[in-house]
Order: structure tokens, then sequence, then C-alpha cells
């Protein structure tokens, strides 16, 4: 019974990692003004990158670097699109999601010579994911995450952006150049929640996010815009998972108890979302000539 309930925790730790970067990292973009619903592009493109990166190169860290740099220029197209040119966060985000979609699926068939997945890789081969350096790197990024953004100058600025631009930029604070910065760094962390996944499913699979955007971006607004209370809804739901991976019994239809995490999702963010509020200019494009935000 202890062996089956310690690896059933390892299992809720490793399902967490993408959640915790994606979610730590949307706190970044949203706490500037960005809604950053392109989640579910990064974390594939980051995995994408990953795969790419070790393939080519046998690099594990390799890998994690292109897996960042992907993730870097796809935060900075939906940086250009929503704060350069000021178009609708949320459309940006869907196209984004359906254009790394489409990019990676092409990429797989002119890198792998499949549409479906890629070559095996081997990943970062660790004895438990508590040693995994991608696993202690999500755990830094809430920890040094927090600390950035409720006990630092950045953080303070940033913060004061999503709230009231205009006023920010009468200070003297470039407006633009803090967003941008929010979303790269929702974009690296993001990307890192990729390598992760394709690491521990040593292949890159078609749209193997599957979702884990989204729900990354449900555990940032139930955890109220904060890293820590980001990373505790992300334990929530990775034990959900868990748990549907665990649950096997004759009577429950195989659909049901696969949607489960999701059903879960929608109840809880249901239960939160009345009670959490935004950053005030959150998804309001900033626009210097009009006289409010």
């Amino acid at each position: 019974m202890e062996i089956a309930a310690l690896a059933f925790l390892l299992q809720v730790l490793r399902i967490s990692v993408p959640y915790l970067f994606a979610s730590v990292g949307a706190c970044f973009s949203e706490r500037g003004g960005v809604v950053n619903l392109a989640l579910e592009g990064l974390l594939l493109a980051g995995a994408f990158g990953a795969a790419t990166g070790q393939a080519l190169t046998g690099s594990a860290w390799a890998g994690v670097g292109c897996a960042m740099l992907l993730g870097l220029l796809v935060a900075l197209l939906h940086g250009f699109v929503t704060i350069t040119l000021k178009a609708d966060q949320i459309v940006s985000g869907i196209a984004i999601n359906i254009l790394v979609m489409g990019a990676t699926r092409f990429g797989l068939s002119l890198l792998f010579g499949s549409a479906m997945n890629s070559s095996r890789i081997a990943g970062m081969e660790t004895p438990s994911v508590l040693v995994d350096p991608l696993f202690l790197l999500a755990v830094a990024s809430v920890v040094i995450g927090q600390f950035v953004m409720f006990r630092t100058p950045f953080g303070l600025r940033l913060r004061a952006v999503g709230e009231s631009a205009k006023a920010v930029e009468t200070a003297g604070v470039g407006v633009s150049g803090m967003r941008y910065s929010g979303v790269l760094l929702s974009g690296a962390l993001a990307a890192l929640g990729g390598a992760f996944l394709v690491y521990q499913q040593h292949s890159f699979t078609d749209n193997m996010s599957a979702g884990r955007g989204y729900i990354a971006l449900a555990a940032m607004i139930i955890g109220k815009w904060s890293p820590v209370g980001a990373a505790l809804a992300s334990l929530l739901f990775a034990l959900t998972e868990a748990m549907q991976m665990w649950v096997q019994t004759g009577w429950l239809p195989t659909q049901l108890v696969q949607s489960l995490p999701y059903v879960i999702t929608l109840v809880v963010l249901a239960g939160f979302v009345g009670r959490s509020t935004p950053p005030s200019e959150s998804g309001v494009p900033y626009d210097r000539e009009s006289k409010s935000a």
C-alpha cells in the first residue's frame, strides 16, 4: 500500500510539471495585461523544439535550448500581434494555437517522415522525477516567480502595467516593453513544460499538448494570478488526471473516466472565477493616444 501511494504521489508530481511551467508563465503575461491563450501552442512548440533539438544533436540540453527558442519566437509573435498591432488577444491566442498545430505537423513530416510522431528520443534519463532537472526547474520557477512578482521592482512595474498602463507610462515606465517581457517569460516557461512532456514520453506526437495549455490557464485563474496559487491549482488538476489513470472500474464507461480531469476543471473554475479579480487591464490593448487605456 505504501509503495502504491508513493508511486501515485510521484505520478501526480510528474503530471503537474507542464501545468506548473505554463501557469506560472501565464501569471507574468496576464499581470502585464496580455491574456495568453496561446499556452497550448507554446507547450506544443516547446515539445517539438525539444524533440527536434535532441534528435539532431543527441543532447537533451540542446533540446531544452531549442524548446525555449521556439517558445520565445511564438510568444514574440503573440506579443507583436497583441501589443504592437493591438489585435484581439483571445483571437490571437486561438490563431497561434492552430498555427503551431499545423506547423509542428508539417515539421514532423519534413524532419521525421511522419505526420503523427517523431523517432524515439532518450529525454533526460533520471531514476525519479524528484531529481529530474526540469522538475527542479519547475519548482524553482514557482518560488522565484513568486518572489519576482511581489518582491522586486520589475514585478511591481509589471503588475502596475496590468492595473493602469496610462499611470505607469506617466511615471516613465515603458508599457510595451513591460508587456513584451511578461509575454516572453510566459513563452519560455511554457516551452520548458513542453520539453518536459516530450522527454517523459520519449517521442513527439501530433497535438500532444492535449488541452494542457487551457487547463494551465484555468489554474492561473484559480490561483488568482500568483505563481504559488497557480502551482497549487496545477497540483489539483494533476491529482485529478492521476486519479483518472489509476481508476480502473468495470461499471463506469471509459469515456467518463477519461473526461474526469476536464469535468473537474470546469466545476472548480465555475466555483472560483466569480471570486477572482483579474488585473484591471488584462486583455485591454494600450493606446497611448487615448485618454484612457
